[in-house]
């Protein structure tokens, strides 16, 4: 392999430490173009047949954070997916229309499905597993794919929790009751015009947001039964109040939950994959690769969250966030510019 500006050939072997070595440090452009011309002993094509040859894994991520969890009975496992955004491209495989919750429609681009581990005794949180929308490839939905998750989660990884928190999107009937068969239990919003009934049978049923509250259900939630379940299924609904602007219509299967502000507290912890889903897309260029096959398109978002656990664990060793830690590589660059400027002002 030539090295620019020399007449000497190197045979060093790519390796995936070097591409998330790449990924860890670049702060715009995450391209291969761009790391081979910033790096001396791999050329494009180098980089660009390595990640075509490797084939990287979630396993690969569980064995990169196993060590690190501090499980709890009282963890929470949560489930969500995020769309890469590839709008600008026709050519790349993969690729699908998708709704997007940034957009708020649809755009074209890789959905990605994830499972974050919480423990909230420590306020901590880790990214466990992770898998790619591809139906026409494997023929699996994103409820399939939380579906796996999930059971991996429980018979493989062994991992300890109490509950199951997730979107609007993953509230069916059937990932409802697998966790039920589990024997954990859910905290999950249902859309506005999800069909419910209050009344034990007494009225039909009607939308969740139509229906009426007094003070003490305020407080306390209320039993209903969801359109569709088995005829003797009830949960306790919550009606919780996001902002001036916005309801969540949230459902447990807990028995012993009847407080409005504990549900509030529980359900706060979903957003800790939000922050995942964008310190990934911010820092370690989750959706900034061009490639166009889908196997280095798989390679790239494996190595962008392998990238994306070795920042958080920096971030909680030393107590700054993954924003801080990229923007100190800028800060370290601009103090060797004012002591020794590569390019100096002159005026006259």
């Amino acid at each position: 392999m030539k090295v620019k500006g020399s007449n000497q050939f190197y045979h060093t072997a790519m390796t995936r430490l070097d591409y998330c070595q790449f990924l860890l440090v670049s702060q715009i452009n995450y391209t291969l173009t761009y790391f081979a011309d910033h790096d001396h002993t791999f050329s494009h094509d180098a980089i660009n047949r390595y990640l075509r040859r490797e084939r990287m894994t979630p396993r690969l991520l569980w064995d990169n954070v196993r060590d690190e969890i501090v499980p709890t009975p009282t963890g929470y496992l949560l489930f969500d997916d995020t769309v890469l955004d590839k709008d600008y491209s026709r050519q790349i495989e993969l690729v699908r229309c998708q709704y997007s919750g940034n957009a708020h429609g649809l755009i074209r681009g890789i959905g990605v499905v994830t499972c974050v581990y919480v423990n909230p005794e420590r306020d901590q949180f880790w990214l466990i597993d992770y898998r790619l929308y591809d139906p026409d490839g494997d023929g699996k939905s994103k409820l399939d794919h939380v579906h796996d998750m999930l059971s991996n989660a429980v018979h493989h990884k062994r991992l300890p929790f109490h509950a199951v928190l997730m979107d609007t999107w993953y509230a069916t009937k059937d990932l409802m009751l697998f966790i039920e068969s589990l024997q954990r239990v859910y905290y999950c919003p249902l859309k506005d015009n999800r069909q419910v009934d209050d009344s034990a049978g007494a009225r039909p049923y009607q939308r969740v947001d139509a229906l009426s509250w007094n003070s003490a259900e305020q407080r306390h939630g209320k039993r209903i039964k969801i359109k569709g379940f088995p005829k003797h299924h009830k949960v306790q609904l919550f009606r919780v109040e996001v902002s001036t602007h916005r309801t969540d219509w949230v459902v447990t299967n807990d028995r012993t939950q009847h407080s409005l502000m504990a549900t509030q507290q529980v359900c706060g912890f979903r957003w800790k994959i939000e922050q995942l889903h964008r310190e990934g897309k911010q820092v370690t260029g989750l959706e900034r690769c061009q490639c166009r096959t889908a196997r280095i398109q798989r390679n790239h978002i494996a190595c962008t969250l392998l990238v994306w656990v070795r920042l958080k664990r920096f971030a909680q060793s030393t107590g700054r966030t993954v924003y801080q830690l990229k923007q100190d590589l800028l800060d370290d660059y601009l103090c060797q510019q004012l002591r020794n400027p590569s390019l100096r002002m002159n005026l006259a």
